[in-house]
């Protein structure tokens, strides 16, 4: 007799070696109880057999395939910020480039207010601004008190003189437009003739021969917000000066000294060497 070990079913037919059942292979038993025996089946319409199954692979959890992560979306991300970038740098450039260029093209021209060689003797000089000078171009002094001391308006109407012959000298149209009174009337040429403010501003030219230049005889005439100048002034070009009469006219307004006239008139026909 014959056993499966699988699923206990015994025969009895010496020439079978494998279940019929599920195929595994029999093995030989002694016989006991001759009721327990299965025979085999002689008629072929009871034979009614099943497919042998293999068990399956056992699959330990968590072995299964995770999904893999997609790569699209990282180079896309990084194709992006790299356009960007260019982009940023773009705009950059479109708006530096052409400053660069027009900084390149209209370079700032300034003449240094030279010193002085007459600092010790001349009182009169260029170079050192007086104390308590409330007559800068800024609008911080619009409220300012009208001065009334004589010196210390002879020493801001001497600063704003300086002032005026270095925005004469650069040509500085801004400085010129706050010196200038609107009601400015000047005189034109030593010729004779009236020139308004818009016309100083607009035929004015920069000079580069002056080198420096030194204010002498300043004598000031204060009647309230109204105040006249007159004195020498003289420009040193190279290796000769050329010295000129003058008498400007100043009134307080805005907080700040003003000029509203000037007349120039040159000293003789003489130079004198440095």
């Amino acid at each position: 007799m014959k056993r499966c070990s699988t699923c206990n079913r015994t025969y009895t037919d010496p020439n079978l070696s494998f279940c019929i059942d599920d195929g595994t292979p029999l093995t030989t038993v002694e016989t006991e109880d001759e009721s327990t025996v299965v025979r085999s089946r002689n008629n072929e319409d009871d034979w009614n057999p099943v497919a042998y199954r293999p068990p399956a692979a056992y699959i330990p959890p968590g072995t299964h395939d995770r999904p893999r992560r997609r790569v699209w979306p990282w180079v896309l991300g990084i194709a992006g910020a790299f356009f960007l970038g260019i982009v940023a740098i773009g705009i950059v450039a479109a708006i530096m480039v052409p400053r660069m260029m027009r900084a390149r093209e209209n370079p700032r021209v300034t003449v240094r207010e030279p010193e002085n060689s007459n600092r010790a003797e001349n009182n009169n000089s260029n170079t050192a601004p007086a104390p308590g000078n409330t007559n800068s171009n800024s609008t911080e002094h619009d409220n300012t008190a009208l001065p009334t001391d004589h010196d210390q308006v002879l020493a801001q109407l001497k600063d704003l003189e300086n002032e005026w012959t270095v925005a004469n000298l650069n040509a500085d149209k801004k400085k010129l437009d706050r010196i200038l009174a609107e009601d400015y009337a000047g005189q034109e040429s030593e010729e004779g003739g009236l020139q308004t403010k818009s016309e100083y501003i607009n035929t004015i030219e920069r000079d580069t021969q002056v080198e420096k230049w030194d204010f002498s005889d300043l004598n000031l005439n204060l009647a309230g917000d109204r105040a006249t100048l007159t004195g020498i002034i003289t420009y040193f070009v190279q290796d000769r000066s050329v010295s000129f009469d003058f008498k400007d006219r100043f009134v307080w307004r805005d907080g700040r000294w003003q000029a509203t006239g000037a007349e120039l008139k040159k000293r003789g026909d003489a130079e004198s060497d440095l």
